[in-house]
């Protein structure tokens, strides 16, 4: 066998030495993962398997793009700006519940307020100081469980302001909730009322209880306690520039009181999924039975379709998302399951490879038995 030279050797072993090199930096800085960016007007993606990250650019034609992380978003790009004395750019947000009919995986929301005994909840932000934007909590209340939409009430809860911007309406006072003050404005845009706490000064991460707020918001006579807790949302309102802003963590979870089957609450009950199925298609007819003792009102029925499968029509429910983990909800006409009564709902979807049932169901967050 051949031998390279002694000069070509060195300089091999060298060249093999610098790949070695090059290859443990790419290997130390490479990220876990990828993360998604969004660009679409209203595009979204989930994270953390529980809540969803939207672009939600509704109020201007210049690009914006968000990036979705393990555990929040940044706001990757936001050009253009618009008038300081009207509404944002857009609303760039993470949220558990549903917004437009689009509902994070396993949601316990909508759920009336009246069932609701906590709702704990943690935000940490990252802000920039070369734009005009708002840090903004968003609370949203409606009179019925709905999905779709503008709901009647809408609790802004500002952390930062930054630049000549205000809220809606005018400021009513100050109040103390969840062991701080802020600055208290009342109004309405058009299409809903709107009720905002100002931070005196920016706050970057906070834990607390989004009830605190919605008891406040109905002692002030802007919701009653049988109307619906529908979407908990965080992100910013810009209208100048905004790149860089970024929620860098958010959860949020419902807790539901006051005994098996109350309103909103968990109950015992039994799940019977009846199909009918074709190559390639699917109708799939689900009866919930409250087995309790009480009635449920406002129920949600969660689980998770087989992989393959899409939901492209529903009755007598709103099903969403169309796959994965998806949550049924009841409409006005069936919100009601009586003790020992039953609902039914359907739908009808698509799949690929082998058909399958799902294997589990809650019912308001409690599981079910299969019929």
């Amino acid at each position: 066998m051949r031998r390279l030279p002694h000069q070509t050797r060195t300089l091999f072993a060298t060249l093999l030495t610098a790949l070695a090199v090059v290859a443990a930096l790419m290997t130390a800085t490479a990220p876990a993962r990828a993360d998604t960016t969004i660009c679409e007007q209203y595009g979204s993606t989930t994270i953390q398997g529980r809540y969803v990250v939207q672009n939600n650019r509704w109020g201007t034609s210049a690009p914006q793009c968000v990036t979705a992380t393990d555990n929040g978003f940044r706001l990757t790009q936001a050009d253009g700006s618009v008038p300081t004395n009207g509404a944002p750019k857009s609303y760039p947000s993470v949220f558990n519940g549903c917004h437009y009919t689009n509902c994070s995986p396993g949601t316990a929301l909508p759920a009336r307020i009246s069932g609701i005994s906590g709702a704990p909840t943690s935000i940490s932000y990252g802000y920039v100081g070369d734009a005009v934007y708002n840090a903004s909590y968003d609370i949203w209340l409606d009179p019925t469980p709905r999905t779709d939409g503008v709901n009647r009430t809408e609790i802004m809860i500002w952390f930062n302001k930054v630049g000549p911007i205000q809220p809606i309406g005018s400021q009513v006072g100050t109040a103390t909730v969840g062991g701080r003050t802020w600055q208290v404005w009342s109004g309405g845009n058009g299409t809903n009322d709107v009720l905002s706490f100002v931070a005196p000064s920016a706050i970057s991460s906070w834990s607390f209880d989004v009830m605190d707020f919605v008891r406040e918001t109905v002692a002030r006579g802007m919701a009653q306690n049988d109307w619906y807790l529908t979407s908990i949302q965080a992100g910013f309102e810009p209208w100048q520039n905004g790149a860089g802003l970024a929620v860098n963590s958010f959860s949020s979870t419902i807790e539901t009181g006051g005994g098996p089957g109350g309103p909103g609450g968990p109950a015992a009950c039994s799940v019977s999924y009846a199909t009918n199925v074709w190559p390639g298609g699917f109708t799939a007819n689900v009866t919930v039975r409250n087995t309790g003792s009480a009635p449920v009102d406002g129920w949600t029925l969660a689980f998770t379709l087989p992989s393959g499968q899409r939901v492209t029509h529903a009755w007598n429910a709103t099903v969403a998302p169309s796959s994965g983990a998806v949550t049924a909800r009841a409409t006005d006409n069936n919100a009601r399951i009586a003790p020992g009564g039953s609902q039914s709902f359907g739908f009808q979807g698509t799949y690929s490879g082998s058909f399958a049932q799902p294997n589990g169901y809650s019912l308001n967050g409690t599981a079910c038995t299969t019929a």
